[in-house]
């Protein structure tokens, strides 16, 4: 189902770019019929999440992150075996990367502007060796609009010494306008897919739409990174066994006879608020 497949995509430019500007992305990666179907098994873990006590994450007013297995989306083995993301993921985190989280976010109708934050901490693999160590993939599900609040990168911020961030991820205020700046609004279609050091200060913005934004979100880490803790990556022992042999080594998850469901620890406390 992937479109645009390319098995030499270019390392130097990839490493470039997220060394650089810390974000990076690939047009129609999926197809349009394949996004589609992400999209219907997002809507139904949502539904599903929202009745559930503690299963959808507030974000801020009217925004939601939910963590999810992987074999709850049809699509998995096609996105991590796409030649792109292991491309990505190889000359980022190296050969023996470890895939840690997979969920979304939904910044539905009356959202409102998040805090420019980070994600986690700069570890000290980052702030200290100046090296990337663990990357965020982001697929949106729907062709986003300007007024269905998008969301802002503020290029090259991933360097920022953070030390002085509330809880090490929340800027103060008076560093808005140097992050205002630089601000990007990624605007992708259905299809298109990026990657990203989390640590690059980011938000999604306000949508005034009557239209949700939902994106799939996959977590994936180098040796050294310890992301692994905040999530609870379970694959069953059957689905496992579908898996192909490559893939298997890339999964830091936990092996069950059945699903359980996930108590999430990746509880940003600041964001839950939003700004108002």
């Amino acid at each position: 189902m992937n479109t645009k497949v390319k098995e030499n995509y270019d390392i130097a430019e990839i490493m470039g770019t997220l060394y650089g500007a810390g974000t990076i992305g690939l047009k129609g990666a999926f197809s349009r019929e394949w996004t589609a179907q992400l999209g219907e098994d997002i809507l139904r873990l949502y539904e599903e999440a929202l009745k559930r006590p503690g299963g959808a994450i507030g974000r801020g007013p009217k925004r939601h992150y939910v963590e999810i297995h992987p074999e709850d989306i049809r699509g998995f083995v096609d996105l991590v075996t796409h030649p792109w993301f292991q491309t990505v993921c190889e000359s980022i985190l190296g050969p023996d990367y470890k895939i840690v989280e997979i969920g979304f976010d939904v910044p539905n109708p009356g959202a409102v502007n998040q805090p420019w934050h980070r994600d986690f901490p700069s570890p000290e693999d980052t702030y200290k060796g100046r090296r990337i160590n663990s990357l965020a993939f982001n697929l949106t599900t729907v062709d986003v609009d300007p007024d269905m609040g998008p969301f802002e990168i503020a290029p090259g911020t991933q360097w920022d010494d953070g030390s002085g961030f509330e809880h090490l991820m929340f800027p103060a205020r008076e560093l808005y306008s140097r992050y205002e700046e630089l601000a990007e609004r990624k605007m992708p279609k259905m299809g298109d897919i990026s990657a990203r050091s989390a640590l690059t200060m980011h938000r999604g913005t306000a949508n005034n739409s009557t239209k949700a934004r939902p994106t799939l979100v996959l977590g994936v880490d180098a040796p050294t990174a310890n992301n692994h803790e905040r999530h609870d990556l379970q694959v069953t022992k059957k689905f496992y066994e579908t898996l192909p042999t490559p893939l298997k080594k890339h999964l830091m998850c936990r092996l069950v006879d059945e699903l359980e469901v996930i108590e999430q620890a990746h509880d940003i406390e600041l964001l839950k608020m939003g700004e108002a």
